[in-house]
């Protein structure tokens, strides 16, 4: 068994030049998914600008 880290999008043991993934397609599945907006990080939804103010 590997003591190294697992990748972050296969499972599989991460390797020093694409950490932390194992490969360079890896790296490229993770960064297409924050691209096409896979991964969202949460927060306040946007004021409508619309609006009219009270």
């Amino acid at each position: 068994m590997s003591n190294a880290p697992a990748c972050a999008v296969c499972g599989k043991p991460q390797t020093e030049k694409f950490r932390p993934f194992c490969s360079k397609r890896c790296a490229d599945i993770d960064l297409n998914r924050w691209l096409k907006g896979g991964y969202v990080i949460p927060g306040k939804p946007p004021e409508d600008e619309d609006a009219e103010e009270p």
